[in-house]
């Protein structure tokens, strides 16, 4: 399982005001962003790369690397953490918001999952309310730079409300379901959800 630094160390916010804004079990990664890695990193070519929406939608959707850059822009600023402990706060990226791409595929009222699916095979399932309210973005800059591949990069899912195994790598299709089944690691052991101030870590947490 491929890993960069950052995995070690418990080093506490040195500003009172950050402390608050770390999640119980959690400790500040600092300037480094680890990344870890549950599959071999694919090679994502940007010219046959697309992003579809499907399953109970009123209109499928697919998007090509020029067509999603088309569309509006959006972007987060805050703080992300990990399943692993590590939080990483002030980040920011750039991409579209997934309101945007859900609007455009009309998800059906029974439609109240999704499972992201991406080009390693990795999948991840989420709540589609943790998706809508200018909660989650497809993005492609982190910090005002490309998005590096170790990173999810060209193009990731970004759900930074929840635990960062959420926010698939080389997100390439969101799969909108009437009911809730569990992606890679959610089958591993992992929560369903992934709410990292409740600690929802593995199955059987509250």
């Amino acid at each position: 399982m491929p890993v960069t630094r950052g995995f070690t160390g418990r080093r506490r916010p040195s500003d009172p005001a950050r402390e608050d804004r770390l999640p119980p079990g959690q400790y500040d990664t600092g300037t480094d962003f680890p990344s870890l890695t549950a599959e071999a990193t694919p090679r994502v070519d940007v010219d046959s790369w697309s992003l579809k929406i499907d399953g109970l939608v009123e209109t499928p959707q697919e998007w090509s690397w020029d067509e999603i850059h088309a569309l509006p822009t959006s972007s987060y600023a805050g703080d992300i953490h990990c399943v692993t402990t590590w939080s990483k706060f002030d980040t920011t990226f750039t991409g579209v918001s997934v309101d945007t791409l859900l609007d455009a595929a009309g998800p059906l009222p029974e439609g109240a999952f999704v499972m992201a699916h991406t080009a390693s095979g990795y999948t991840t399932n989420l709540p589609i309310e943790d998706l809508r309210g200018g909660k989650a973005w497809v993005v492609w800059v982190f910090d005002g730079k490309p998005l590096t591949v170790d990173h999810g990069g060209p193009v990731r899912l970004l759900v930074p409300h929840l635990y960062f195994w959420k926010s698939a790598k080389w997100v390439t299709r969101l799969e909108v379901m009437a009911k809730d089944r569990p992606g890679f690691w959610e089958q591993n052991g992992y929560h369903d959800r992934g709410d990292p101030w409740l600690e929802q870590r593995y199955q059987g947490d509250p």
